[in-house]
Parts: structure tokens; C-alpha cells; sequence
């Protein structure tokens, strides 16, 4: 089998397509071509995973200045010819494609030559490039329902998450509140600011609360530095630029504060935890508040606005959820119904069926 998987940007579409690329190559030893773009994280994560990786020149269209656009509509052309001419060369099976710079032209080109397609869509709501090809793609591997309106033959499969978030145990009885807050890699500036604020009221309004906070490299000593300042005691927080093992944090975590990008919703969904989230404002679409709306209609999280965030309001709304056991619970619960342990098998098996392989190899 070749699958030519297209994707690029940010760890929200790399990480699920190498764990795609991953599942399809153990179970059916198949042949992939990554496309990419120079500027995205694939073309440093792909090749470090051992796959090969082709380079288009294409850029954003959307939420960017006009002349971005306008050099974006000049590479067009010329990125679906380059696209077509990979196509030919490597005669892919099926075309994957999981969102960001290079699945536009990638997956269009696809289209126009009848070759088999699957979209693999993190979001509620789809990035540019899914609904541009969403209607004229075989099938999509959607993770939320509310994007099935999107796409044509949708599957609501989930998207990959690392097998350590499943099956985590749970919090025991009569242990201390804990708060994780995780803003990303980078960390997440709002949080930055306004938790060090709120530090000392949180900790005297919950008894025995500890806090871990991932401030990203960037803002790490500026962040510790106004936790020191707020006068919390020190033996209950802790800030770090980055977070390893993140199963194990989450796995200690009561609550996590977050974003809600795709990859952050899935993980929460599969550790089963409560969170309470604030989109990124300047996501692209405004996808991240749409991921947050689906998980608060579950049940899953609350939600707060970062325009209409103040100290005070994120203090009463954490100090409320920490303090009241029994909701968390059920939003623990609500989150792990919005869990799919199941779907990478599933997504490499709709892939297999598009290629006309079904059945892994014996």
C-alpha cells in the first residue's frame, strides 16, 4: 500500500498524521510520502520519525494580511502542478489528508486526478483547507460530530492520543486538590499573567491545594518570578517551562486549566479530566472555541472567555469547581465518553479500505 499523508503547520496536524503514518506501517507495511511545507514543524518532526517528506511552497490564506494572501494565490498554481507531478512519480493508493498549509493543494490535486481521499479533521469546526475539499473527498475521519456537516461520507472516529492517557488511575480518595496548567508548549500568556494574581486567594479558599504551572521557556522566569511576588506560599506551587511525561502529570491532576487546541481536547477526553478552558483568541477559525463549546455541551469542561477573563472571575470559577467533588467527578465521566481509544485502528482501516487493502498482511 502507498499513502501519500499531507499535513503541516502545527503539532495539532503533525502529531496525529505521524501516528497515522506509525499504525499504517506496522500493520500494513505501507509505503508513505509525507508533503510538507519548509516553514511547518514537519519538516523537522517528519524526517526525525524516518519518513520521507516532499516540500511544497504554499502559505496561509486565512487570517493573514493581504499581501500574504496574494503571495499564497501567486504559489497556488504552481504548488498543484508540483503536487500533481509527486502524485504521478509515487502513484499513491489513498491521499490523506490532515489539515495545515499542504493538504489544500496536496488533497486538491488528488481530486481532480480520481484518486482515492480521506480528510482526518481534529476540530469542531474544520480548518480552511478541510472545508475547501471537505464535499469532494471518498470519506472523512472526523473527531467531533459537529464537523460531520462538513465533509462527505464523514466517520466520527476520533483522532490519535498517546495510549498512556487511557486507563490512568484515578485520584484517590482524600487526596489534596490538584491543579495542573498547561498553556501548550509555549505556555499561554493570559494564564501568565492573571494565575500569579489569584495564586494566594485560590490557595487559602482550597484547603490543601497544590499547583504545577507550564509557563513555556519564553515566560518561565518572568511567570516565577510574580508567583514569588504574590506572597502564595512556595511549597504549594510550582512553575516549569516544560512538562515530560505528560500522562503522569495529567494522571495527578483534580482539574487541568488549558487551551483547547485538538490535541489538547483529545487527551483530556482520554485521561478523563475535568477541565475548565480558554481558547486561544487568535486560533485560526476560532476553532479552539468550538472545540471548548463541544466539551462544555457534554459536560465535560467549563469555559471562560480570555476577552471577558478577569482575576476575579477565574478565581471564583476555579475556586467553585476545586472545591466541589462530586462535579468533577461527573465531568470526569463526561469527558471519558468523549474519549476514542480505538482511533488510529480505525482511521488506518478506513484508509485501507479506500486503498482496496481491507485486511492487514499476514
Amino acid at each position: 500500500m502507498r499513502v501519500i499523508i499531507a499535513a503541516g503547520g502545527t503539532g495539532g496536524h503533525i502529531y496525529p498524521a505521524l501516528a497515522i503514518a506509525n499504525q499504517l506501517n506496522s500493520s500494513y507495511a505501507a509505503q508513505i510520502l509525507f508533503v510538507g511545507t519548509p516553514r511547518g514543524l514537519e519538516s523537522r518532526l517528519v524526517p526525525q520519525a524516518g519518513y520521507a517528506l516532499s516540500l511544497i511552497q504554499i502559505g496561509q490564506l486565512n487570517q493573514v494580511s493581504l499581501r500574504t494572501k496574494l503571495r499564497t494565490m501567486l504559489d497556488l498554481p504552481l504548488s498543484l502542478i508540483r503536487c500533481r507531478k509527486l502524485l504521478r512519480d509515487f502513484r499513491p493508493h489513498v491521499v490523506v489528508g490532515v489539515g495545515g498549509y499542504a493538504s489544500g493543494p496536496t488533497m486538491a490535486a488528488a481530486i481532480l486526478m480520481h484518486l482515492p481521499t480521506l480528510a482526518v479533521e481534529p476540530n469542531a469546526f474544520p480548518g480552511l483547507a478541510n472545508r475547501v475539499v471537505g464535499k469532494r473527498v471518498t470519506a472523512a475521519a472526523i473527531n467531533f460530530a459537529a464537523a460531520e456537516k462538513y465533509f462527505r461520507n464523514p466517520e466520527v472516529t476520533g483522532i490519535p492520543v498517546r495510549s498512556d492517557f487511557f486507563g490512568l488511575s484515578p485520584r484517590p480518595t482524600g487526596a489534596p486538590p490538584h491543579l495542573l496548567i498547561f498553556g501548550g508548549s509555549q505556555g499561554a500568556r493570559a494564564l501568565n499573567i492573571l494565575m500569579p494574581q489569584i495564586a494566594a486567594k485560590l490557595l487559602d479558599a482550597v484547603p490543601g491545594l497544590t499547583i504545577l504551572h507550564q509557563a513555556g521557556a519564553r515566560h518561565a522566569d518572568s511567570t516565577l518570578a510574580a508567583y514569588f511576588a504574590s506572597g502564595a506560599p512556595s511549597s504549594r506551587w510550582q512553575v516549569l517551562d516544560f512538562l515530560d511525561d505528560m500522562p503522569r502529570r495529567f494522571e495527578a491532576a483534580d482539574l487541568v486549566l488549558s487551551r483547547s487546541g485538538a490535541s489538547t481536547v483529545a487527551e483530556l477526553a482520554a485521561a478523563g479530566k475535568p477541565s475548565l478552558l480558554i481558547p486561544f483568541p487568535q486560533s485560526a477559525d476560532d476553532h479552539q472555541r468550538k472545540n471548548a463549546e463541544a466539551f462544555v455541551e457534554a459536560g465535560a469542561s467549563r469555559m471562560l472567555i480570555e476577552a471577558n477573563l478577569t482575576p476575579s472571575a477565574l478565581l471564583e470559577t476555579l475556586t467553585e469547581m476545586l472545591t466541589d467533588r462530586e462535579a468533577l467527578q461527573r465531568m470526569s465521566s463526561a469527558a471519558r465518553g468523549l474519549a476514542h481509544a480505538d482511533a488510529n485502528e480505525r482511521i488506518t482501516s478506513m484508509v485501507a479500505e479506500l486503498a482496496g487493502t481491507p485486511h492487514p498482511p499476514r
